[in-house]
């Protein structure tokens, strides 16, 4: 702990976070995780879940440990109450970090907790740690009320919402989207004077190498049939989980409206859609969804343009973005949305809804195309990267903006150096 790294402490640094998967919230705890490690801290991360065969490899093989705790309690009870199971099982998880600091006799300086605040107070009484809140978005504001009573039931949790919320001793948010709606949600919080910062995610940029080699060998990287399918195509890729709220019935529509209006561009012709995304079977709406696309495909009789891909490893995102000539992204109001960094570091243009974060990641017409979430206007910014040149200018710039602002390693230092001030604070 008195070592020093340059002018820095080395510090000792947990992550509490419910479910190391596949998706963007993961991807960000990941990436912290590793950028705090690579700039000499000692990093462990404590999780409800970790399957090693569906997580991103640097929780298999990184420089950080992964220990799962608290998988015991269920997700749900009879089917319901997933906040409040999710709540409980973030509570041990806290509960286990305290415990392991004290059995090791050995403090952890800072926790980093996202997704579900109410460890916050549990870390905060049971260590001296200080504890860092990352805000992805509020968690009430993703919940339906079905009832009278789930609206109570909602109630509740949403005060302890905001009260654990605003027990951490750093707040933060990753955008000014996000922001402007924590403000608004969280209107105690609000009143007091409390402020989150924003602090973007960031994405690993790959070499011009590694994107060289990818565009020459991504079709072995696929099954033989993809490959083949893809092969010789202007590719549209989308990558989501597939959840409603994800809005990939807009990417079919737009691509079903591409092949009727532009049909005279000789590029359409040549062009296919692929939707790629997390797919948990665990979870009956990503099985539920994925067979409404299915059926949605069919129905616009597109079977021989557009395929559905269920999860995929690092190496065939790769080669899927190599392939591709633009990323379609289609939820609205994302908070964040890190699909379009991966894109654009990748050199591809993206075309996404005209809200919410990336409004703040995109530069409309320049490293992609911002629209209406209708699909006419999808189908037009689609046409228009029908073309190879324009596609490809448009993807430089995106890699160049990307490199530019949010680049892991720019994403490291910052955060290392809040880090580092948060553990000095009293």
């Amino acid at each position: 702990m008195g070592e020093l790294i340059g002018q820095q402490n080395r510090l000792a640094i947990a992550f509490c976070h419910p479910d190391l998967g596949l998706g963007g919230a993961e991807r960000l705890v990941v990436d912290a995780a590793c950028e705090l490690a690579s700039c000499g801290n000692s990093v462990d991360v404590y999780t409800a879940h970790h399957d090693r065969n569906r997580c991103f490899s640097e929780t298999v093989e990184g420089s950080f440990s992964v220990t799962v705790c608290g998988n015991w309690f269920p997700r749900s009870i009879f089917g319901r109450m997933h906040a409040l199971c999710a709540y409980m099982r973030c509570v041990l998880i806290a509960a286990y970090i305290a415990w392991t600091a004290f059995r090791r006799k050995r403090q952890y300086d800072v926790v980093f907790v996202d997704q579900v605040s109410a460890a916050v107070p549990v870390l905060c009484l049971l260590t001296s740690s200080k504890v860092l809140f990352y805000c992805h978005f509020p968690d009430q504001l993703l919940a339906k009320r079905r009832s009278q009573l789930h609206s109570l039931y909602r109630g509740v949790l949403d005060a302890v919402e905001e009260y654990t919320t605003g027990q951490a001793h750093l707040l933060m948010v990753n955008s000014m989207y996000t922001q402007g709606i924590f403000l608004e949600t969280f209107m105690r919080l609000n009143k007091r004077g409390t402020v989150p910062s924003v602090f973007y995610p960031a994405v690993q940029l790959p070499s011009d190498e590694e994107i060289a080699e990818a565009q020459t060998t991504w079709e072995t990287r696929l099954d033989a049939d993809l490959a083949g399918f893809l092969h010789g195509k202007r590719v549209f890729l989308s990558i989501n989980r597939f959840e409603r709220k994800k809005n990939l019935g807009l990417a079919v529509h737009a691509f079903g409206i591409l092949q009727d209006k532009y049909s005279k561009k000789a590029e359409v012709s040549q062009c296919a859609l692929v939707l790629a995304g997390g797919y948990d079977k665990r979870l009956a709406e990503n099985r539920e969804h994925f067979c409404e696309i299915q059926e949605l495909i069919e129905r616009l009789g597109l079977q021989q343009q557009v395929r559905l891909v269920a999860s995929f490893s690092d190496a065939q995102r790769s080669a899927l973005l190599a392939a591709a000539c633009a990323v379609i992204y289609t939820p609205e109001n994302e908070h964040f949305g890190i699909v379009p960094l991966e894109a654009m570091a990748s050199g591809r243009p993206v075309v996404a809804c005209d809200s919410g974060g990336p409004k703040e990641s995109i530069v409309d017409g320049v490293t992609g195309y911002l629209c209406p979430p209708q699909a006419p206007a999808f189908a037009a910014a689609m046409a228009r990267l029908t073309d190879p040149q324009i596609s490809a200018k448009m993807g430089r710039e995106a890699r160049a903006h990307v490199q530019k602002t949010f680049s892991r390693r720019v994403f490291g230092v910052k955060l290392n150096r809040v880090v580092q001030e948060l553990s000095r604070t009293s």
